[in-house]
């Protein structure tokens, strides 16, 4: 156990890097701040250091370490859960999307019982689940959501072929139109700013923007050139960075009638070639080059490599691309002048479809080799936006920045989730990792930043964001991987201790089932709630679910009626993936998810891992199979291959080891392997996943069917990796 805050000394304070001067100041501040707290309760006092800004965002992280882990010394987490460091007030309460509607709502919805917005949040969110009609036909009128024809209803549960139900049966609409259009609620104006953006390397240049206006024309514009050239209900894929552009081509799809496919950057052409044959794509969108961090990559060159359909080439830089077409393909600027061309094809944008019509066909990897092609429909948009107005409390005069891809699910979900809550969408040019992002971020007055866990990693270690003012933060947001308690600290802590609301979802349920909210007194690297309408249950090894209020661990099982969700795949048994075995519960089969979560006392939850094979590199979900198929054949010596992945003790991005059997008679060197599988990986898979550790083993453990025991090998793993952090 620590020092409590009582005895931290002036020589604590120099050696977590403060002057002597300043930590003769700092220790005068510190000891007013406590002295007037209720010394009794650590929350109160840490609370009170907070609202005194006694720590500043340009202190040493070690200063920060000691005094939050004094304050909370003696604090028990097995009696009270994890120590909280963010608590909502009831003034600001009421000033959140949610809470405004639980106070306009809650008496009518909840009865006598309903207090305010933090005291009766739970209460509220259990009535969502049960009562989802009514709290969607709140919502949707608080979203920038316009129907050309009406539902018949909010939900109809009447066939039963369907676990999830028929959400907005009759209704008729298109989302993007949804996105473009001025409002008087949520208030949009043709000249308010949709999105500011920046390229890296001109960070010290003015903030570029673009007005509602300005960019329902210029989508309107790629809409008429569509027309041109594909045929209604087309697929068009996008690869290219999350630009401006790839925005408005996004939209303009979408307008128009076609079905967007979303590729990521960063795939190798084998990868973006299996997506182009799955979703059956007519065309796609990409740019000569990809900038990053000053280095050009290319990435025109791996859509050629990829498939022979017609590619539509934006450049990087300029007016021109920097690299020689095919016959087939066309320059941007060129693509564009075949709308002055089609004047024709007006009367058919918008194109106005059933709710249920397909949008947006997304990927994700299973356990399987071949990527699970999820449909998106116009209700995904809906869900995703609402899920970002609740709990990530985004309204209109926002600034919304997310470093992102249109391949990821976070791409669209950030794009609709500005556009449907009337907030502006930040988008930087360039790499996320170095200062011009963080410059950006500063400059365009971004109010809610969302991160994965390995960029603010890489922010704290490398210190590039230092001295920047990011004080108009009012919320953080955390996805994509287990986050670190103390680099969530560092980044709550760039912004005098703004919550980092850490979100857990999935592509076919087109949001989070599990996240924070401003609502709930936040702690470090956990989720405080089930998403509003979304019910959960963790389960035992037998199935049964434990009873809501236990500490436990186990594997998630979601309740099915759950707006946005998927109903189908494209190239999978939707049914056998996320039903089929699941257990019964009050009547209602369970949902599959297949996460492991822990409730900690206090009601906080943790995702530990997966319950299959599929791991989480840097984001990005991949599966064993996949990468075991290619590192079998990536060197003559090798059997065969195992791979796991292993979350570091302390928290952090899983990190892939490799287990390897050797042929007989072959020797080499785990190192030289190390290196000859991330090459393999990055040239096949992705060139963002690297091998951190390769063991050579005799045998592997199997099952008397001969299944392969990966959980064996990780719990092998495990040990070592926390006998090492001992050492």
């Amino acid at each position: 156990m620590g020092k409590s805050i009582s005895e931290v000394t002036m020589e604590d304070l120099l050696k977590a890097g403060l002057a002597i001067e300043e930590a003769k100041e700092f220790q005068r501040v510190l000891n007013e701040a406590v002295s007037g707290a209720e010394r009794s309760d650590p929350r109160k006092v840490w609370r009170e250091v907070v609202a005194r800004r006694v720590l500043k965002p340009w202190h040493p992280h070690g200063l920060h370490q000691l005094i939050y882990y004094s304050v909370y010394a003696d604090w028990d987490t097995s009696t009270n859960g994890p120590p909280p460091y963010w608590f909502p007030s009831q003034y600001e309460s009421k000033h959140t999307n949610l809470g405004r509607l639980m106070e306009n709502y809650g008496s009518k919805l909840l009865g006598t019982s309903y207090k305010d917005p933090i005291t009766s949040f739970s209460q509220f969110q259990k009535f969502s689940v049960q009562h989802p009609e009514a709290y969607w036909s709140i919502v949707l009128k608080e979203l920038s959501v316009s129907f050309h024809e009406a539902p018949k209803c909010i939900l109809d549960t009447t066939d039963k072929s369907k676990h999830g139900g028929t959400w907005l049966p009759g209704s008729a609409l298109n989302i993007a139109e949804c996105c473009l259009l001025p409002r008087s609620h949520p208030r949009k104006e043709d000249s308010d700013l949709a999105i500011v953006w920046r390229d890296e390397g001109s960070d010290d240049s003015h903030i570029n923007h673009i007005t509602l206006k300005e960019l329902r024309q210029q989508v309107m514009l790629v809409a008429n050139a569509l027309h041109a050239i594909f045929t209604n209900g087309d697929a068009i894929a996008i690869d290219m960075p999350m630009t401006v552009n790839a925005v408005i081509i996004y939209l303009a799809i979408v307008l128009a009638g076609f079905v967007v496919v979303s590729i990521a950057d960063s795939f190798a052409a084998k990868e973006i070639a299996t997506r182009l044959r799955v979703s059956k794509a007519k065309g796609i969108f990409t740019q000569d080059f990809i900038l990053r961090g000053g280095r050009k990559f290319p990435l025109y060159s791996r859509v050629v490599e990829a498939d022979p359909i017609k590619a539509i080439v934006l450049p990087v830089i300029g007016k021109d691309v920097g690299t020689q077409l095919r016959e087939q393909d066309l320059l941007w600027k060129d693509f564009l002048s075949c709308a002055s061309h089609h004047p024709s094809s007006t009367s058919n944008i918008p194109s106005y479809r059933p709710i249920e019509t397909v949008t947006n066909i997304l990927f994700s990897s299973g356990t399987t080799g071949e990527p699970k092609a999820i449909p998106w429909t116009q209700l995904s948009p809906i869900r995703a936006a609402a899920d970002v107005w609740a709990h990530l409390d985004v309204q209109v005069g926002d600034v919304f920045c997310w470093p992102t891809n249109l391949g990821w699910v976070m791409g669209p979900a950030l794009l609709y989730s500005c556009f449907l809550t009337g907030a502006t969408l930040a988008l930087y040019h360039g790499s996320p990792l170095g200062r011009g992002f963080g410059k950006f971020v500063q400059d365009a007055e971004v109010t809610v930043l969302g991160t994965v866990p390995s960029l603010v990693k890489s922010w704290r270690s490398t210190q590039c964001m230092k001295g920047l003012d990011w004080t108009r933060i009012k919320l953080f947001a955390s996805t994509g991987e287990v986050s670190n308690v103390d680099d969530d600290q560092w980044l709550s802590s760039r912004a005098y201790y703004k919550p980092v609301m850490e979100c857990c979802g999935g592509t076919e349920l087109a949001s989070c089932y599990i996240q924070g909210s401003p609502l709930q007194p936040q702690v470090f690297g956990a989720f405080s709630t089930a998403s509003v309408t979304t019910g959960i249950v963790i389960l035992d090894e037998y199935g049964i679910p434990y009873p809501d209020d236990q500490a436990c661990a186990g594997e998630v099982g979601l309740f099915p009626i759950n707006m946005g969700a998927t109903d189908r795949l494209l190239n999978a048994d939707h049914d056998e993936l996320y039903f089929k075995g699941m257990p019964m519960y009050k009547g209602m089969r369970l949902r599959r998810h297949g996460d492991i979560v822990e409730r900690t006392v206090g009601g906080y939850m943790m995702v530990q891992g997966r319950v299959d094979d599929t791991m989480n590199l840097g984001g990005i979900k991949t599966s064993s199979i996949e990468i075991e198929r290619v590192c079998d054949r990536a060197d003559e010596s090798i059997l065969e291959t195992a791979a796991i992945s292993i979350a570091p003790v302390n928290g952090g991005p899983e990190q892939l080891v490799m287990f390897v059997v050797l042929k007989k008679g072959f020797n080499i060197e785990p190192e030289q392997l190390k290196s000859t599988f991330s090459r393999a990986i990055q040239s096949n898979l992705n060139p963002l996943f690297k091998v951190n550790n390769v063991k050579i083993v005799p045998e592997f453990p199997r099952t008397a069917s001969n299944k392969l025991l990966r959980r064996v090998l990780r719990d092998q793993m495990k040990h070592e990796f926390s006998v090492r952090s001992r050492i």
